[in-house]
């Protein structure tokens, strides 16, 4: 009898793989980092053979660790940084060029222009998102207008585009299967989010051709199965996609209208149910397809922030202030506050609420007696800051009074930072016995297509609370701690160089 769910979470930085068991706890997990390629200032791109192999390797590590085999697992769920756009020749399979990631800005120019063309209502209206390069439609258009010979074989049916979860799946089932869900379709800036289909006028607007895409499914169901080979004899059933912040959601059990997770990963990403209605905003935010099963959609409203986790690692590789992202917390602690400094984290550019792709990094209140625990503080502090800017427009979005935010994600781990962030947004934060969630809510949605759990409510008993975070600062001192980001937001956003012009 199979008693496990293998959860597949590709990351911005890592790619990894987590066995479940019966009661949704983690049996074992495996690991590995890959190479970021930075060719130009604001490009950030992956090697997509690199993705695969890692990814592949994890997987068989995990079960390795595990001491099973791939009989024993009932399934397989993928989740996985979102946006982020593969284009591969079907003949060969071979990408016809590395990926370009989400935080990647080479397309902000196109962007600008589709908006002083007039387009981001109607954009919005279909497709729920704000015209921005995070999406993967102005980075699939980048690549074929860039990459020579790429378009001509597009328009000749020999081009697959897709998301992380099409690369994946297209590998593990040796090129019969191309495939997404509609939580990545729903994040290209191509798909109808209302009539859950690819849009004509979209593609026409960024001149892609229709058969580049890929098929769209509901999140959990068939995706097809791995080949012979890659788990030795055993074909193990994909039956669980969504992209890695609606996993969260999943994961989270935010099942009903109102309930609300924020995931501390590379970037920060908020997302609040808002059941089967689909909300447009009017702060910025993004309206999303939180999942799709069986007939029944869906929806989430979501903050993206693009620099939560990765101003940690910044401060680690960029700066060699710590040896490890864990280090963080104890050289924050060795300061009392943040001495009067703030760090804008806007090295791609502001997400949520704020959408300004020209902001840039910045660090305000420095004197002689800053000293690094004053920097690391402030880095900490810099990403609860931006989510308070989120959960703000996200309220005045809903109508929803807020009562408690589910965290999840590395730097949930973090006491200092989760106990700031309920001080500044003056709610309870609840951290749950399993931090995975991401890979947790891609278990649950494959492990339900196969009958591994019974429906969500068996489930929903399995989310435990571990630890809850009940703001206790003053309110005279949030104010004035939040005047003082404010400032230092103004600064990120008129950033000049010497020219005189923004960039």
């Amino acid at each position: 009898m199979a008693n496990y769910i293998l959860a597949l979470d590709q990351g911005t930085t890592s790619s990894r793989a987590i066995l479940f068991d019966r009661n949704g706890q983690a049996k074992s997990a495996a690991q590995q980092e890959f190479k970021q390629h930075y060719p130009q200032p604001g490009w950030v791109e992956h090697d997509a053979m690199e993705i695969w192999t890692s990814q592949l390797s994890v997987a068989r590590e995990a079960m390795i660790r595990a001491g099973i085999k791939a009989s024993d697992v009932a399934a397989m769920g993928i989740t996985h940084q979102r946006e982020t756009t593969a284009a591969w020749d079907r003949e060969s399979g071979e990408p016809v060029c590395n990926d370009i990631v989400w935080q990647d800005r080479r397309t902000s120019e196109l962007c600008d222009k589709l908006k002083n063309d007039g387009l981001a209502e109607t954009i919005q209206q279909k497709t729920g998102l704000i015209i921005d390069a995070y999406f993967s439609a102005t980075k699939l258009k980048w690549i074929l207008d860039n990459i020579a010979g790429v378009r001509q074989k597009a328009e000749a049916g020999r081009i697959a585009f897709g998301t992380v979860d099409s690369w994946l799946i297209w590998n593990f089932t040796a090129g019969e299967k191309h495939v997404t869900d509609a939580t990545n379709a729903s994040r290209t800036m191509l798909y109808d989010i209302h009539h859950n289909k690819w849009d004509d006028d979209l593609l026409a607007l960024f001149d892609i051709p229709e058969g580049v895409l890929p098929e769209v499914l509901s999140c959990s169901q068939s995706f097809g199965e791995t080949t012979k080979g890659i788990f030795k004899e055993v074909c193990l059933p994909v039956t669980g996609v969504a992209g890695d912040q609606q996993a969260a959601l999943f994961g989270q059990m935010c099942t009903d209208p109102g309930m609300l997770k924020n995931t501390y990963g590379t970037g920060c990403f908020m997302m609040l149910n808002t059941g089967a209605e689909p909300i447009h905003s009017k702060n910025n935010l993004l309206t999303t397809i939180a999942w799709k099963i069986g007939g029944e959609t869906v929806y989430a409203l979501e903050g993206s922030i693009f620099i939560a986790g990765a101003v940690v690692q910044w401060l680690r590789d960029g700066l060699g202030l710590i040896k490890t992202s864990c280090d963080v917390e104890k050289l924050a602690e060795t300061v009392e506050d943040n001495g009067g400094v703030y760090l804008v984290p806007a090295f791609t550019g502001l997400g949520a609420p704020h959408w300004d792709p020209f902001a840039r990094g910045t660090m305000v209140g420095l004197t002689r007696g800053t000293n690094a625990g004053h920097l690391a503080r402030a880095a900490l502090e810099g990403i609860a800051f931006q989510t308070m800017d989120v959960l703000k427009a996200m309220q005045a979005d809903s109508g929803i009074d807020i009562t408690e935010l589910r965290v999840d994600g590395g730097a949930a781990a973090n006491d200092l930072l989760m106990q700031f962030q309920a001080d500044i947004l003056g709610v309870p934060l609840i951290r749950p016995g399993v931090l995975e969630t991401t890979a947790l809510g891609a278990a649950y949605l494959a492990g339900l297509a196969v009958g591994f759990w019974q429906g969500v409510d068996e489930i929903r008993g399995q989310w435990q609370v571990k630890q809850t975070f009940q703001p206790n600062m003053a309110r005279e001192q949030v104010e004035e701690l939040t005047r003082g980001w404010q400032r230092a937001l103004g600064r990120a956003k008129n950033w000049l160089p010497a020219g005189g012009e923004r960039l």
